[in-house]
């Protein structure tokens, strides 16, 4: 042990090396489900020293868990209770190596913000469409590691389709530099894609290249209420028909989740109040007003919630008109109950902060039990109708607080327990909850991870869901790439691989 904290030093200088109270804040997860212990946390300010720390630890066989901002979902980054790993923090790793906006590219190291990464992109008159709700902490690194969604997928498809090349240190310490900007280059297996979402236990990225797209002229935003679910995915099948590649997003937000926010942020509000006919025409005519908003000139009262956003690269005027009829078409069909369209670009902060602040309301509450889902898009409404009914049969009283990218078909399908409910209580049947949901999740075709990964919560599920082919090549890679579990033991495989 002393050899190993000796020799980090001597690669990073003692203010690098972190022990007792200075590496707590890197020992818990986000969701503060998992608290670990470690030798120390090492803090390297380039490539070159990760790859001496990587080889130090190669040497005296000690364990290794790369993070980035610590922003995960499921205690990837977090090392387990031995105390004989040590926690690589990629922070100081925060450069823009370099901005290409002729091949529209960017390179970037691993422990950049991806806020940071958005605006240096910006810089250029380019758009990097990589966009989270905790992007003001979290970094690149991480989100490559875990194959990161967010709000844009739809249009641009997750963090591996926007990556062209990566430089990796190995479990050896050798450092692979495959940071090309190239689309085509077909030159044997794919290293970049084995090591996106691997979630630190192949390799540690170190830096990647990115791919860059035009930044687009005009961006149009709406909040729609919506009766069901149903009817939130048949207006998506029309928006895609009509918008085409201009549709950006298409959040879902259950009614329950939205009122929650509502709840605890005494500043946050749904923006509805006139009616949709003038609302139009008031978004066309007069920027200097709030929000258009449309009453609900329907029966029934709203269940689910749609933000609905597209950008191109068009004219104002075409572009506006185009995505207003859509919505306008929608109420006309009874498929909109009311309608808000964003006329400043405060008013699609506050629509997008709405929306945003369902995980943050989620956090506030005493536990909640998180499943992050994908499904073809087909079968959502059914899945979520009858799953519902499945969990309140079992679990009278529990409160779903379903959100999501409905667009990619990714859904958050979270769970409260019921009113007055302790945190033990809801603790105590969440691996039946667990069970009941990806049981349905799997029948119909899904998965239980679409965004977050396996990391550490996930594991015995993996294990149970996996194809069992799939797993076995799994552990062969890992062995391959990794012959003494050094990377980020426990993660993903389990302990075992």
């Amino acid at each position: 042990m002393d050899d190993v904290l000796s020799g980090l030093i001597a690669i990073v200088g003692a203010s690098q090396v972190l022990t007792g109270t200075d590496a707590l804040p890197y020992l818990t997860d986000w969701r503060r489900q998992r608290t670990g212990r470690a030798l120390a946390v090492v803090r390297p300010a380039d490539t070159a020293q990760v790859a001496d720390i990587v080889r130090l630890c190669a040497r005296h066989r000690t364990p290794i868990v790369a993070q980035g901002g610590n922003t995960g979902q499921v205690a990837a980054a977090t090392p387990d209770e031995s105390g004989r790993a040590i926690v690589i923090s990629l922070a100081r790793l925060n450069r823009i190596r370099a901005v290409d906006p002729a091949n529209d590219t960017i390179t970037v190291e691993a422990g950049c913000i991806l806020q940071s990464v958005q605006q240096a992109a910006e810089a250029v008159d380019r758009l990097f469409p990589l966009s989270l709700g905790a992007e003001g902490s979290c970094t690149l690194g991480g989100n490559l590691a875990t194959n990161a969604g967010g709000t844009q997928v739809l249009r641009y498809g997750n963090a591996r389709e926007l990556t062209l090349g990566l430089e990796v240190v190995t479990a050896e310490g050798e450092v692979w530099d495959g940071l090309r900007g190239l689309r085509k280059d077909n030159t044997g297996y794919d290293l970049r894609d084995l090591y996106i979402g691997s979630e630190g236990t192949l390799g540690i990225i170190t830096a990647a290249t990115l791919k860059l797209f035009p930044m687009p002229r005009t961006r149009h935003t709406a909040l729609l209420a919506c009766a069901s679910l149903e009817q939130a995915s048949a207006l998506l099948t029309r928006a895609r028909a009509r918008l085409d590649a201009s549709l950006t997003g298409f959040e879902v937000m259950g009614q329950p989740a939205v009122a929650l926010v509502l709840r605890t942020f005494a500043q946050q509000r749904l923006p509805f109040g006139a009616g949709v006919a003038d609302a139009a025409t008031d978004a066309a005519t007069d920027a200097a007003t709030d929000a258009t908003t449309a009453a609900s000139a329907h029966a029934g009262a709203p269940s689910w919630y749609v933000l609905l956003e597209c950008s191109d690269t068009t004219g104002e005027a075409a572009s506006a008109g185009r995505f207003e009829s859509v919505i306008m078409d929608e109420y006309a069909r009874g498929t909109v109950l009311d309608a808000a369209l964003a006329v400043s670009s405060a008013q699609q902060q506050a629509f997008w902060h709405l929306r945003e602040s369902i995980t943050l309301a989620l956090a506030e509450q005493p536990y909640c039990v998180k499943h992050d889902i994908s499904l073809p898009v087909s079968v959502i409404p059914a899945f979520v109708r009858d799953t519902d009914a499945a969990l309140q049969a079992a679990h009278p009283g529990v409160r779903m607080m379903v959100f999501g990218h409905l667009g990619d078909g990714n859904l958050h399908y979270n769970l409260l327990g019921p009113v007055g409910h302790s945190r033990d209580a809801l603790r105590a049947i969440e691996g039946a909850i667990q069970t009941l949901v990806h049981d349905r999740v799997v029948a119909a075709g899904g998965s239980i991870s679409a965004e977050q990964g396996i990391g550490s919560t996930r594991v015995a599920e993996l294990q149970r869901y996996g194809s069992p082919v799939a797993l076995a090549l799994m552990r062969r890679i890992k062995q391959a790439l990794d012959p003494h579990g050094l990377l980020n033991p426990g993660k993903v495989l389990g302990p075992d691989a």
